[in-house]
Parts: C-alpha cells; structure tokens; sequence
C-alpha cells in the first residue's frame, strides 16, 4: 500500500507557473505508474498526465501537451508536475495517483487504487 500527499498548489496568474509534488510512503513506491488527475467544480474528474515505473514511458491529456511536463524521483518518492503557460481553464483541485499497471487504461482513474487528497490551483485571467 501507498499514501500519496501532493503539495506545490496555488493561485498563480495565467501564463505562470507551478510545480506539484506527490510524496509517497512505502518502499514500493518505484513500482508504480503514478498519474495526475484534476477536477474543477461541476465536473468530472480528468485525466492529466501519467508516468510508469521507470519514468520511460509518460502520456498527457491533449489539454496540456506542451505545457505540463511530468516526472519521478523514484530516491525520494516523489512525482512532480510541473505546469507552464497556465491558463485559467487549468484552475482545479489537482490530484496524484498510484496504479499497479501501466496500461490502455492508464487514463481511467478507476485504474488506481490510491490516491491524494488534492491540492488546489487557481489561475487568474
């Protein structure tokens, strides 16, 4: 089992940036695909980025190609998000995640078991 906190979130104007991070517990950590998910209010949940075990292999919602950039620190247990050129439809509850498999259902959030309690971003137009 693993324990997911994310930090790093924020009010930022729009074109900023941010980086999140998701500390893990647990020595397995470097086993698991990690993702990214967000939520805005009155949506759905959304898949935003993605990462396997090795860091090798990474997938990102068509939203935020080119402006997110997703990555793993497998010494210290850590995901990050780093977010550029942020726009005011990236405003949301942002979310961590950890799954066994990195598969073709790498963006379905019902594909990971584990999860954060989210961090906020808020961008300002």
């Amino acid at each position: 089992q693993v324990q997911l906190v994310e930090s790093g979130g924020g009010l930022v104007q729009a074109g900023g940036s941010l980086r999140l991070s998701c500390a893990a517990s647990g020595r397995t950590f470097s086993t698991y695909t990690m993702g990214w998910f967000r939520q805005a209010p009155g949506k759905e949940r959304e898949f935003v980025s993605a990462i396997n075990w090795r860091g090798r292999s990474t997938l990102y919602a068509d939203s935020v190609k080119g402006r997110f950039t997703i990555s793993r620190d497998n010494a210290k247990n850590t995901v990050y998000l780093q977010m550029n050129s942020l726009k005011p439809e990236d405003t949301a509850v942002y979310s961590c995640a950890a799954a066994v498999n990195y598969n073709d259902y790498v963006r379905d959030p019902n594909n990971y078991p584990y999860w954060g309690q989210g961090t906020q971003v808020t961008v300002s137009s």
